[in-house]
């Protein structure tokens, strides 16, 4: 695998090695071991997946100390553009973000720890999304930020996403209690 640093502190892309051949291909989507070596020392608690249409955007969503998690993100078919928003108070990068296209093809990878808001828009049909958080699932522990908030300013990409109710309700940034 190979780990590529972001702009931003904490954020990684991660190439897998793909062996492909007339039978089809195999790749490792995670090995502790090569994680620990590159810096991300992750215990990995819950796998979510979810299966979308196109343009649905998804996010953008975190879960607050003591129960914030890491997310290592990729796409099983179809594809994605990925974003992680710094919500690190003290960061050189606060309310910066990265994004990044993932798909069934590229079989690339993010690794986006807590302190992250994290939300996806869909390229494709049919697009399933998989993530490993370091954390269950704690719904009093779950926030939003509005997908549209003018001071994060996203550049989602999509010009009338699918949003679902939460997320379009969702508050803005700046009524947003940071412990980060």
């Amino acid at each position: 695998m190979e780990f590529i640093r972001t702009a931003i502190e904490g954020l990684f892309i991660i190439q897998p090695r793909v062996f492909a051949d007339d039978r089809g291909y195999f790749y490792e989507s995670y090995n502790q071991e090569e994680f620990r070596r590159n810096g991300i020392f992750a215990d990995f608690l819950q796998d979510n997946e979810s299966k979308s249409k196109k343009d649905v955007l998804r996010g953008l969503h975190l879960q607050l100390p003591p129960f914030a998690q890491g997310k290592l993100v990729r796409v099983q078919q179809g594809s994605v553009m990925d974003f992680a928003v710094d919500m690190r108070k003290e960061s050189s990068s606060f309310k910066k973000y990265v994004s990044v296209e993932l798909s069934g093809i590229n079989k690339t990878m993010f690794w986006i720890p807590p302190g992250f808001a994290h939300g996806f828009v869909t390229l494709e049909d049919d697009t399933v999304f998989i993530y490993k958080c370091t954390q269950v699932y704690h719904p009093e522990a779950e926030k939003t930020i509005n997908w549209n908030d003018p001071d994060l300013n996203v550049g989602w990409g999509v010009s009338n996403p699918v949003v679902s109710e939460r997320d379009q309700k969702a508050p803005l940034f700046k009524d947003f209690i940071n412990p980060f």
